[in-house]
């Protein structure tokens, strides 16, 4: 059980994941891997671990966007004469599935409409297939009404759905809409502040076996930033369980938190003030006070990983794909972890990552957490380019 303090303990919620946590496990080939390229060899080096949230729950392609739904469903319960789910995302978006599964536990109908003009669709050499595989056909295998529509982003991320909306309110159907990520919703961010107190909680474990090598908790959490909610809820949930516990002698300093931007359509100063606000507002509902307890200083965001563009599988993440697979048997998804792990990966085989915060455990490696946030249903639709089959030789030279 994790301990909430009031008022996050009182907010409704409904499980959908295991009783227990997802697990914490280290990446030994990978953190050998990054040890041996390591531009500081003097230091004690880094440890590499990831939190799979691809393996916390029993539903279709487990994923993040289920913590986020914990918190959604029962707002969608309460309204009572909800009957459709109704949501959006690219071509193969893993969000869109994880809304079908829920919405098939929950007896609703769900109403998917999918872009064309966003993610990988343009540049397939297969279109067709494209379209089909993946996650569209999980989509209709979970009984999801599929649309594609040819809009691209017009910066009214619910301008497409009006019309949807409309016609099913017609057919006497009562909508219940969920933006992309879910991280528009006034709720999307608490699955994650939630999480972070769960891996707070794993932190303690892992600290009394010794496997953090002294330390008390990870130096660094990196995770992919798209919509932005599950890097903004943790910052929020980190935030509130360092002002409850910052008696303890556990809790030492703050963990820098890291999103790796999946997407460059948005510069970087547009994405720090999205996170900021959504970590404000998840904040705001956990028992922070959003302006003084949460600034800009929290949010860190990295954006030299995004590549050619959302979704656009490119040759050094499909190296990181191919890499991570041959190491440690950890299966990527093309559009968001494979982007997260190259950018914990180049951090830390850098100095700037290999320096511990300040008031850390100064002793022993920098204890790096990749959180995966799942999304390997989407592997078969990048066929055409991942995985690009490192030779032996190469993955041993770089190992």
């Amino acid at each position: 059980m994790i301990n909430l303090p009031t008022p996050f303990s009182n907010l409704p919620v409904h499980r959908l994941s295991y009783a227990h946590p997802s697990p914490i496990h280290l990446l030994p080939n990978l953190t050998q891997y990054a040890n041996n390229l390591n531009v500081d060899q003097s230091s004690s080096g880094v440890r590499l671990w990831t939190k799979r949230e691809d393996q916390a729950g029993p539903l279709t392609c487990y994923g993040n966007k289920y913590r986020k739904f914990e918190y959604i469903i029962p707002d969608i319960l309460a309204r009572k004469n909800v009957t459709t789910i109704v949501t959006e995302g690219a071509i193969q978006s893993n969000h869109t599935v994880q809304v079908a599964s829920v919405a098939r536990i929950l007896g609703l109908k769900c109403t998917v409409l999918l872009h064309r003009g966003i993610g990988g669709l343009r540049i397939a050499k297969d279109k067709d297939a494209f379209a089909k595989v993946g996650n569209v056909q999980l989509n209709k295998l979970l009984g999801a009404d599929v649309r594609i529509t040819d809009e691209s982003d017009t910066g009214d991320e619910k301008a497409p759905l009006i019309p949807i909306l409309d016609e099913l309110r017609a057919q006497g159907q009562t909508p219940y809409w969920i933006s992309s990520g879910a991280s528009l919703h006034p709720l999307g961010g608490l699955g994650y502040a939630r999480c972070a107190f769960e891996i707070a909680s794993q932190e303690q474990q892992l600290a009394t076996d010794q496997r953090l090598g002294g330390s008390k908790q990870f130096d660094y959490i990196f995770v992919a930033c798209g919509s932005g909610s599950t890097l903004a809820g943790l910052i929020a949930g980190f935030k509130l369980h360092e002002k409850v516990n910052h008696a303890e002698p556990a809790v030492t300093f703050e963990r820098k938190i890291v999103g790796i931007l999946t997407s460059p359509t948005k510069s970087r100063s547009h994405q720090e003030e999205r996170i900021l606000r959504l970590a404000r507002t998840a904040g705001g509902l956990i028992g922070l006070d959003p302006e003084t307890d949460i600034t800009e200083a929290d949010v860190h965001l990295d954006e030299r990983f995004v590549g050619r563009g959302y979704g656009l599988l490119d040759a050094d993440t499909a190296e990181t794909l191919d890499l991570a697979a041959r190491t440690d048997s950890l299966l990527l998804d093309p559009v968001y972890t494979a982007k997260a792990l190259r950018g914990m990966l180049d951090w830390a085989q850098s100095a700037q990552a290999l320096q511990k915060p300040a008031g850390a455990h100064q002793t022993g490696p920098v204890n790096a957490l990749f959180i995966h946030t799942g999304g390997q249903s989407a592997l078969s639709a990048y066929a055409d380019g991942c995985p690009i089959m490192l030779p032996n030789q190469q993955l041993e030279a770089k190992s």
